[in-house]
């Protein structure tokens, strides 16, 4: 699934290069910081929409490539390549019941995304230097992104896939949808180089991206390791039943263990560079000027002598 995102994107740019019109196009890339919003995190409460459930701790990253097409002057169509990593982690919660569940997760997602850009803010001459070469631009964005994603478990000091496992009797996919929404800007210098920020709220189909969504099994998995990364409320020791045996003892077979009545999301900040391509490349200049053209004769010249 990773190289054919990979795939995808490469001949899509490459198909890119040899188009005439370029200078609608510009090509870049962004690295910043993700944060995940689900079943893990929060403070003392229980599970909450958007950013409250968010834990700066486990701020990790994300890096990405993109093509952006200005389809109509305040309008821009972009389509991107990201790979956003996503932690949580229930040691972090001051939460009772999310501490004694003690699940923890750690996602790699690949994502490839569509979305369109609505430009409501513009300054086309910064400066007022009447060459129009700086500009700023913001923008509005929203669309659809298809995603692969494998959350991971940190057991005896090894990441294991969970998926496979079926912690919560449950079979998933690993590729799910998301609606990318958010706002951003840049500024252009020279005309070509453009640097700018996203901030993006990513809304997914899945309630798995931490392997966790409804209750406990029923009846204990046969796995040895299935059963130990399911509940693993008893590794934090008999101690942790003293404090708090009702807590402790809520946390078994056929009880709940997540909050299957919202999806998971995740937010992601960028910062970007992309290169504007105005005019038709070297590379269609090199590779392509002679096609669609008539070949002309080079007409020698004689003038008469008297």
């Amino acid at each position: 699934m990773r190289k054919l995102y990979v795939i995808v994107f490469f001949i899509f740019l490459m198909s890119l290069s040899s188009l005439r019109s370029q200078w609608l196009w510009d090509f870049g890339g962004g690295i910043g910081a993700s944060n995940y919003l689900g079943d893990i995190g929060g403070k003392e409460k229980t599970r909450r929409d958007f950013v409250y459930d968010m834990k700066l701790a486990k701020t990790r990253f994300n890096v990405g490539a993109f093509a952006r097409y200005k389809w109509m002057p305040n309008v821009s169509l972009k389509i991107a390549l990201d790979y956003i990593r996503l932690e949580g982690d229930d040691k972090l919660t001051a939460n009772p019941a999310r501490r004694y569940r003690n699940l923890n997760f750690r996602d790699n997602l690949y994502t490839l995304s569509l979305t369109g850009e609505w430009f409501f803010y513009e300054d086309p001459d910064l400066g007022n230097t009447y060459r129009y070469r700086n500009s700023f631009r913001a923008y509005l964005f929203g669309g659809a992104s298809v995603f692969y994603y494998n959350p991971k478990g940190n057991y005896k000091g090894q990441w294991i896939s969970l998926r496979p496992l079926q912690t919560e009797g449950v079979a998933y996919s690993p590729v799910s949808l998301a609606i990318p929404t958010g706002l951003g800007f840049y500024f252009t210098f020279s005309k070509k180089h453009r640097i700018g920020f996203e901030a993006t709220y990513w809304k997914t189909f899945t309630d798995y991206l931490d392997d966790i969504s409804g209750n406990y099994p029923s009846t204990p998995p046969k796995d040895n390791v299935a059963r130990a990364m399911s509940l693993r409320t008893p590794e934090l020791g008999q101690k942790a039943y003293i404090d708090d045996p009702g807590v402790y003892l809520s946390h078994n077979w056929g009880n709940k263990r997540g909050d299957k009545t919202r999806k998971d999301a995740f937010l992601t900040m960028s910062l970007t560079y992309s290169y504007v391509i105005r005019g038709k490349s070297s590379f269609y200049r090199s590779k392509f000027s002679w096609f669609g053209k008539k070949s002309k004769r080079r007409v020698r010249k004689i003038r008469a002598k008297f």
